[in-house]
């Protein structure tokens, strides 16, 4: 998902405009000063209204396009998933539609259609100004999460739900204590509360508390980019292109299942039956709780198949979907 909103960050903003307007009003009917020596009713007019200088607009018919083509583009996402990224507004300063985006000539010319004449297109994605480890409510799974903000920990997994409807996001028992508040890994916000920790004998932990969306991270490590998560259930032994998606390894597929009966005992216990999985780039330290999912043949829908937990040579661990699902009798949010 290219462009993503949040609406938890808008509500702040929202509040903050509020705030500042309302304070704005109370000084001016107090006089109180501006921090200049001018009293507020004594304010400088602003430049942009002292300039003298009209505003400006842009022509009916270019007016008429912008809205024509903003249509077509929302209707597009809503229909093909958000593989590609859009942008598109009336720029009073040239006159014309400008459109940015990555997506094919062939769909930007089904978009614009009839408005070609009109139009300006940048060749450029458009990116949300949040990113993988420094995520926004709500937040998504593969994102950096950390019991000390600044310091890389693990991975957020995926997102589900009660039978309430109440949201949690889980990730690995062995990264956060019952109890521990969990944070972002850069920007320190309020990521969630763990409980329901399954060790010694299961390897997996809610996070609640927060609002959790219904994506999870792909691409490189710093990435905007979220997928949307279509279903979740158990791998296929011997199926060779599941992936991963994790705060330090970034996503990568190619992982072949060799098995989901395995077990695995390390510092925090013995964890049965478990997925066992190799090949491709393999997961490395903070991407415990990461999940693990296969694609769907468009690659724009994800399918959750467990999240990782323990590490060996070549090979790497990751707790069952179906685990996850019977311990804490959640489903899956899509």
């Amino acid at each position: 998902m290219g462009v993503r909103l949040r609406r938890n960050l808008l509500t702040s903003l929202a509040v903050a405009a509020v705030a500042m307007a309302v304070g704005t009003t109370l000084a001016q009917a107090e006089g109180k000063p501006d921090g200049n020596g001018r009293s507020a009713t004594q304010r400088a007019v602003p430049a942009d209204q002292a300039s003298g200088r009209s505003a400006l607009a842009v022509s009916a018919e270019v007016s008429r396009a912008s809205a024509s083509i903003q249509k077509r583009i929302a209707d597009h996402v809503r229909d093909n998933g958000t593989r590609y990224t859009f942008g598109a507004y009336a720029d009073a300063v040239s006159g014309k539609v400008v459109v940015e985006t990555d997506a094919p000539a062939e769909v930007v010319s089904s978009l614009v259609g009839p408005h070609r004449g009109m139009v300006e297109v940048r060749r450029q994605a458009v990116t949300d100004n949040f990113s993988r480890r420094d995520d926004v409510p709500a937040y998504w799974g593969g994102a950096g999460i950390t019991d000390t903000p600044g310091l890389p920990h693990c991975s957020a997994g995926y997102t589900v739900q009660n039978s309430s409807g109440a949201r949690f996001m889980v990730t690995a028992g062995h990264c956060f204590g019952n109890g521990t508040n969990a944070f972002t890994e850069l920007g320190g916000r309020y990521f969630g509360t763990a409980f329901g920790n399954g060790l010694p004998s299961q390897d997996m932990v809610l996070l609640g508390g927060e609002s959790y969306g219904s994506f999870i991270y792909v691409g490189g490590v710093n990435s905007s980019t979220g997928h949307h998560v279509a279903s979740a259930g158990n791998p296929v032994v011997g199926f060779t292109n599941y992936c991963h998606s994790g705060r330090t390894t970034g996503e990568h597929c190619g992982h072949t299942v060799n098995s989901v009966n395995g077990i695995v005992c390390t510092s925090s216990g013995c964890k049965s039956p478990v997925m066992v999985w190799t090949g491709g780039v393999l997961t490395q330290g903070g991407d415990s709780g990461s999940p693990v999912y296969a694609l769907s043949v468009s690659g724009t829908d994800k399918h959750i198949r467990g999240h990782n937990i323990a590490a060996s040579g070549n090979t790497r661990y990751a707790e069952l979907w179906s685990r996850v699902q019977a311990r804490f009798g959640v489903s899956i949010v899509t």
